[in-house]
């Protein structure tokens, strides 16, 4: 059942701060990118991380990035929706602590994402973990965030369900 009002938990306000503290370090952290490295230039950081720059036109794992232009706005849409929704569900579920803090993880990230598609028409990407040849798709700070919003939300389930029995 939604809840409503700050008695039983942290308010909205709380939540959208976290967002958009992921936000701002998203942002700083891509600007930081885009004026130390031209694209595809990078830097070694330790035998299997580096700081490299990538621009992505589509979604997670490059999907749709060969896509002729359209995927732009439909991500940059479908992000919009994803953090109307987000916001929605804060109101409503202000005691559920984990699972606000889950979806706070992913407005941020959502929302880090969409400024890029808006800005750039693709999102910068230049965190590069790699190991005996083999590299994990590049990410950023917002698809970060957008993964440990992801695993605390499934973590929360499991917690819903193991009280639930």
């Amino acid at each position: 059942m939604a809840r409503r009002g700050n008695t039983e938990g942290l308010g909205l306000i709380h939540w959208l701060a976290i967002a958009l503290v992921l936000v701002l370090a998203d942002q700083f952290t891509k600007i930081l990118v885009i004026g130390s490295f031209e694209l595809g230039e990078g830097q070694a950081v330790t035998g299997f991380f580096n700081l490299v720059r990538v621009h992505n036109a589509g979604a997670a794992f490059s999907f749709l990035a060969g896509a002729s232009g359209w995927q732009r706005w439909f991500f940059t849409a479908l992000g919009l929706v994803a953090a109307v929704v987000i916001v929605w569900m804060l109101r409503n579920h202000p005691g559920q602590r984990l699972f606000c803090f889950a979806l706070a993880c992913v407005l941020g990230g959502a929302v880090g994402n969409v400024i890029d598609r808006v800005l750039y028409g693709y999102v910068v990407d230049f965190v590069d973990f790699h190991w005996a040849g083999m590299h994990f798709p590049a990410f950023n700070v917002a698809d970060s965030a957008i993964t440990v919003g992801a695993a605390c939300l499934i973590l929360d389930e499991l917690l819903r369900v193991r009280r639930a029995r």
